[in-house]
């Protein structure tokens, strides 16, 4: 028999990272790397699995997933077409049997206690979609029920990507609210990425 999977993670790290000037996912932080930070956190946050989307830097990123327990390393070849194949090549990735899909991406990173209280409010309360959102704004990781599952493989550039599913008739989507910016935290330039590094240990402290 499969494995069966409560949750799985999909980590977006195929991006060409053009306005930071480098590998986004190869940043240091907290000690390690961007993506291994986020691999961690899903992991200890609740995901059984995780599925990294490389593309761009996938050679350099690969000595980093290799011989990884619970991490499924998949390329995207699409990636300059946009964050919606990197979707797309994740979701192919993910096991049957799962309950959960975590969304994420590389440079959003999330302690774990952050995924682990969206992904338990998530499974409590039978949403079809969870969501974080802080001072009213939504924010990330976003749970998806796995009957979601073919939407998400069918998402694309032009029909607006993830955010075309939660347009659904009936679409039963569920914000937690957090006290914390931590939620809506993206990092995508030099600028960013410092004061992040700067913000990131109080914005992070378990309690939003």
């Amino acid at each position: 028999m499969p494995a069966i999977y409560k949750a799985v993670g999909i980590l977006l790290a195929a991006g060409e990272s053009s306005r930071m000037g480098s590998p986004k996912p190869l940043l240091p932080w907290r000690g390690t790397t961007m993506v291994e930070y986020q691999m961690n956190s899903l992991l200890q946050g609740g995901c059984d699995q995780v599925v990294v989307v490389t593309g761009k830097y996938d050679a350099e990123m690969a000595p980093l997933l290799k011989d990884r327990s619970g991490i499924i390393r998949a390329y995207n070849p699409k990636f300059a077409e946009g964050k919606a194949t990197s979707v797309q090549a994740g979701v192919w990735e993910v096991p049957d049997g799962v309950h959960s899909i975590v969304l994420l991406a590389v440079d959003q990173p999330r302690p774990a206690w952050v995924i682990e209280r969206v992904l338990k409010v998530h499974t409590n309360f039978g949403a079809k979609i969870t969501s974080p959102g802080y001072d009213g704004h939504g924010g990330h990781p976003l749970v998806f029920d796995s009957s979601l599952r073919a939407q998400l493989a069918a998402v694309t550039e032009e029909g607006q990507g993830v955010r075309a599913i939660f347009k659904g008739a009936d679409l039963n989507h569920h914000r937690v609210e957090f006290e914390s910016p931590v939620v809506r935290l993206d990092i995508n330039t030099p600028e960013a990425y410092e004061k992040a590094l700067a913000n990131y240990a109080g914005l992070a402290r378990p309690g939003g």
